[in-house]
């Protein structure tokens, strides 16, 4: 007899999860609350340009390749394998280091600053591939059902990486490397988690290892919403149902199990197995009303930082300006360590530039260019006022201005501001943060929201704040978790 799954969310993780579920003979129906789906792995179209609201490039594609095969669909969107990975460039210093996956070609971008860079640098990715090989099925890329049974899993790995995890990031890297820039440069993983090299714990260096040996990074031909689009059009294919501006407010409950989600228009939503989509955590707590994740306690957990993104489109070319680029300033130290609890200013920011028309040229009029600009900030428990937005990119315009060489601000013709305030309400994000819960040591592996409910037995989750964490290969993964969950528990339909 087919069961009926509903999910909450049509973000990466439950799109996948959608597509997983179909081919093991469930029915399956989706729920959305925004207006189009594909969660944080959004699109906005405006004044004649595209924009990509978040994700802009990626690592660990074969976990995608995986994913086709599981869910018995062909690769519904195009990769595109970046050669310069990005450009990082210095407040003060007109020096562009250029960061590629050529180990030759990126000793030579360092050779001034770091002597013997190559030998060093060799030495840093074999130690984080032998790690990340070591831990990627026995820790990554596998369900707990209990804190023993993470122990269990973590006593498997070699004791010689322990101290890994009370290192930071810039504790490891300041190992292998002396120049500043060099270390500034290579901890920029910890902010793609959301976090600082400071407080992410060196486990997470192995990130280097994926973006510069064993995977590269990537994009996808026509923009990284194609891989939303591709994804759908497989749904449909299968008749899977997404229905849009639904957001679940409520619930019923029968006998211990989970009778039907509630929507804000008081229809109701009855399934036999549900997966919520949402953040797990937020979700508990905003829907679910448990104690453990009321606002008291989701204020103590650890959250990512905040993005701040402003959608640009000028009337100019800039060919000059690479496709991916990170503008840090001259206190590194200083702005990391402060940026999360807002003791800093924003007058001097530091933020990503990706030049979306640069790699999707349909994504802005002929001779014109889109682009994104994202800068973390801190989440609304710590700044909930965001009336000097104009101020704030403003700032950033005027410093991209000055870096550029360009006077943008005679050249923008569009222009969108989102705070974590708008980021907040588009997509329930637990106040305005990025990309969900951080990956402190509790608050990863068993520490972290399971993927099963703790109360309703046909209740699962999957997304950035359940296993295995944040980022589009972790959402793919997490829907993997999830179906086995749910094999696990109510077998296989039909293949």
């Amino acid at each position: 007899m087919t069961k009926k799954v509903l999910i909450i969310g049509s973000g990466l993780g439950g799109l996948t999860t959608a597509l997983r579920l179909a081919r093991r003979g469930y029915k399956v129906e989706m729920v959305e609350k925004a207006r189009q789906p594909g969660g944080r792995l959004n699109q906005i179209k405006k004044d004649g340009f595209t924009f990509d609201m978040g994700p802009t490039f990626f690592s660990m594609t074969y976990e995608f390749d995986d994913f086709v095969k599981d869910a018995g669909i062909s690769m519904p969107f195009t990769f595109k394998e970046l050669d310069t990975l990005y450009v990082v460039s210095f407040r003060g210093s007109d020096k562009k280091y250029f960061i590629y996956k050529d180990l030759d070609l990126l000793a030579k971008e360092f050779e001034k600053i770091e002597p013997d860079f190559k030998r060093k640098m060799g030495n840093f990715l074999r130690l984080g591939g032998k790690f990340f090989h070591d831990v990627e099925y026995k820790i990554l890329k596998r369900n707990y059902d209990n804190l023993f049974d993470y122990l269990l899993a973590m006593a498997t790995v070699p004791p010689k990486y322990l101290p890994k995890m009370w290192r930071s990031v810039w504790d490891e890297l300041d190992q292998h490397f002396d120049s500043r820039e060099v270390k500034e440069i290579f901890s920029l993983v910890a902010f793609f988690l959301g976090a600082t090299p400071y407080d992410t714990p060196a486990i997470y260096t192995l990130l280097s290892y994926t973006e510069l040996v064993h995977d590269g990074y990537h994009n996808v031909e026509g923009g990284m919403y194609k891989i939303v689009e591709g994804l759908v059009n497989e749904m449909k294919k299968k008749d899977i149902s997404i229905h849009l501006n639904t957001e679940i407010v409520g619930f019923t409950e029968e006998k211990g199990r989970l009778k039907s989600f509630t929507d804000q228009n008081g229809k109701e939503w009855t399934a036999d197995v549900y997966v919520v989509n949402s953040d797990a955590a937020f979700f508990r707590g905003k829907v679910f009303k448990r104690p453990a994740f009321s606002e008291e306690k989701l204020d103590n957990m650890r959250w990512t930082l905040a993005p701040f993104t402003l959608y640009l489109g000028i009337d100019r070319k800039i060919d000059e300006v690479p496709l991916h680029n990170y503008y840090l300033g001259d206190n590194f130290e200083e702005y990391s360590k402060k940026v999360f609890k807002n003791s800093i200013t924003f007058e001097k920011p530091y933020y990503y530039v990706n030049v979306v028309s640069r790699s999707n040229p349909s994504s802005a009029p002929e001779g014109m260019e889109a682009l994104f600009v994202l800068c973390p900030v801190p989440d609304l428990r710590f700044k909930p006022d965001w009336s000097d937005r104009d101020k704030i990119a403003d700032s950033i315009i005027t410093d991209l201005s000055h870096r550029m060489k360009i006077d943008l601000k005679k050249h923008i013709v569009s222009q969108t501001i989102m705070t974590p305030v708008e980021w907040g309400e588009a997509f329930n994000l637990y106040k305005g943060s990025g990309l969900g819960l951080g990956h402190d040591l509790n608050q990863i592996g068993s520490f972290r929201p399971k993927n099963f409910d703790e109360k309703f037995p046909n209740v699962f989750y999957a997304g950035a704040s359940t296993l295995p964490g944040t980022g589009l290969p972790m959402a793919v993964i997490s829907s993997q978790l999830v179906v086995e969950r749910i094999m696990k528990k109510y077998g296989l339909l039909y293949a």
